[in-house]
């Protein structure tokens, strides 16, 4: 929660950078009609959450369960290859100028969220499932999430869809180059791919509208030659996931809320179409 403080914290000093009047706009190319598209890659963090789990002879939560991103080992093949892109954690988004400073957007922020294994946890409830090695009934009591136990990842992944409504400033300009600041608010749906194995049920690995989110979003971005950008961003929000799905079967699901930061780096492009 410490590291979450600190971004939440930048995030409010870029909004406040933001209000104040541009430094320099005088040669900058008009943005009001504009397109704007980017591609590129986070780093992810998680609070702790209290994960539910529900479904015929079980009905149970862990407290306090920890969680992690999972990078892709750097291998430009594999960041770059139109085939293997989408690997990554990766963000894109569209957007438009619908004032100077204003921008509407649309886009998908793929993380991953992976709960770490063999971590001690206290569980509250019940499970009574057939020839399992966990049946009981739990009051606050500890128990280890080994792999016979639980899987639970959103490893393909934890995809964000938003909009978002942005404001951008402009710093500085000089001859070709724009340096820019941008704040913004943004929601969506939570749309994971769950990778679950709970108790002695079934594989399962499917997308699936889970729940939303809402965020705050700033950055600095750096233009050349008026059309090309390349943008750093920290992002802060809120996941709330009350159906996820776990097994094959339809009554059985988990449920969970968190908090997340992102890192981001991206390049992507200005144009008019018309």
């Amino acid at each position: 929660m410490n590291n979450l403080v600190r971004i939440l914290f930048l995030l409010s000093v870029v909004g406040s950078v933001n209000a104040q009047d541009s430094l320099n706009t005088n040669n900058s190319r008009v943005k009001k009609g504009d397109f704007y598209v980017y591609w590129g890659w986070n780093l992810s963090g998680y609070s702790d959450s209290d994960i539910t789990f529900k479904g015929d002879g079980y009905d149970f939560t862990l407290d306090n369960v920890q969680a992690y991103d999972r990078q892709s080992d750097f291998d430009p093949g594999k960041y770059l290859n139109p085939g293997s892109i989408t690997i990554p954690q990766y963000n894109f988004r569209i957007g438009y100028y619908v004032r100077e400073n204003y921008s509407i957007s649309l886009g998908i922020d793929h993380m991953k969220y992976v709960v770490a294994e063999n971590q001690t946890v206290n569980i509250n409830g019940f499970i009574n499932d057939t020839n399992s090695l966990y049946n009981g009934v739990y009051n606050n009591e500890a128990i280890v999430l080994e792999p016979t136990f639980l899987t639970f990842e959103h490893t393909d992944g934890l995809n964000y869809v938003n909009v978002g409504l942005r404001r951008h400033d402009d710093l500085f300009q000089y001859r070709n180059f724009e340096l820019n600041t941008l704040f913004g608010l943004e929601t969506g749906v939570l749309v994971p791919k769950t990778n679950t194995r709970l108790l002695d049920k079934q594989r399962y690995d499917q997308f699936h509208v889970s729940g939303y989110g809402v965020n705050a979003v700033g950055g600095i971005q750096l233009t050349f030659l008026k059309y090309f950008f390349v943008q750093s961003e920290l992002k802060g929000g809120y996941i709330n996931l009350p159906d996820v799905r776990t097994t094959m079967d339809e009554a059985d699901s988990a449920s969970q809320s968190f908090w997340f930061y992102q890192v981001n780096m991206v390049f992507g492009a200005r144009f008019k179409v018309f």
